[in-house]
């Protein structure tokens, strides 16, 4: 879910080596560290842009 390829590399080497209970609300204070687009079809989901995965969506 965590774009590791993001430009904050700080902030994501932080996310990377906290405690695993503080990963979470860190993410969730710094939402531009999410892969996106985060797409739903009832209970399927992707993340990033993946139009073959929509495709074959029914």
């Amino acid at each position: 879910m965590i774009n590791w390829e993001g430009k904050d590399k700080d902030l994501l080497a932080l996310i990377k080596y906290i405690a695993d209970e503080d990963k979470l609300e860190k993410v969730l204070e710094n939402p531009q560290v999410i892969k996106t687009p985060v797409v739903r079809n009832g209970k399927q989901s992707t993340l990033g842009y993946q139009p073959d995965v929509w495709k074959a969506w029914k």
